[in-house]
């Protein structure tokens, strides 16, 4: 496989048959992009097949980056809290990334890893695991968590901001899907009104919970 990297595309890597834990397994050695030599691991999705709602963010973070699962830090608990006030059972959700590597830089060495948007390249080199991730789990619905994902799904003209709170009909790899696109959990972390960017995260997902009444 050598020069994938520069080819920019996971698609050598995704296996054609088998189901998540297949898809996990075969993303763990990723070498797409260049993005999988300075993460600890590939961060790949997590929950049931059965899931009727995929959640889908930019990138794993810090935490995500060491415990090798995706929303496991301050933001992922803020979306389960989010998702259970929306009344959407975290457990019935599979949550994944747009790209599976934590992209950071840092400073100096051994100070904190800021974290770095990815790049449109970057998205579409991990694409056609996402494909795989919606094959594979065909969830009713589609949240959108922040620009970067949208962006990654949508393309590049997507602004989170004009389309939040409604419900697109959309073609996601090939696939005809319904879309509810939200902040992502970290920006209401950064709001200086949190508790207004709290209630609107909530509000975007009572859409999503009233399309899978």
């Amino acid at each position: 496989m050598a020069g994938t990297e520069d080819a920019y595309t996971a698609e050598p890597f995704v296996p054609k048959r088998g189901g998540l834990p297949a898809l996990r397994k075969a993303a763990a050695g990723c070498r797409g992009c260049p993005l999988h030599r300075n993460a600890t691991r590939t961060v790949f999705g997590a929950g049931k097949a059965t899931a009727r709602v995929m959640l889908i963010g930019e990138q794993p973070g810090d935490q995500e980056d060491r415990q090798g699962k995706p929303f496991v830090g301050p933001a992922g608990g803020l979306l389960d809290r989010a998702l259970a006030d929306a009344g959407i059972d975290p457990a019935d959700a599979y949550v994944t990334n747009a790209v599976k590597h934590f992209k950071f830089t840092r400073a100096e060495p051994r100070k904190r890893r800021i974290h770095k948007a990815p790049t449109l390249r970057e998205m579409a080199a991990c694409g056609p695991w996402l494909a795989a991730e919606l094959a594979r789990v065909e969830p009713e619905l589609i949240v959108v968590l922040g620009a970067t994902a949208g962006k990654a799904l949508l393309g590049s003209s997507f602004r989170v901001t004009q389309v939040r709170g409604t419900v697109l009909e959309e073609e996601i790899h090939g696939r005809p899907e319904r879309l509810v696109p939200t902040v992502h959990p970290s920006a209401v972390l950064r709001a200086e009104d949190r508790d207004g960017a709290y209630r609107g995260l909530v509000s975007d997902l009572k859409v999503a919970a009233q399309e899978l009444a």
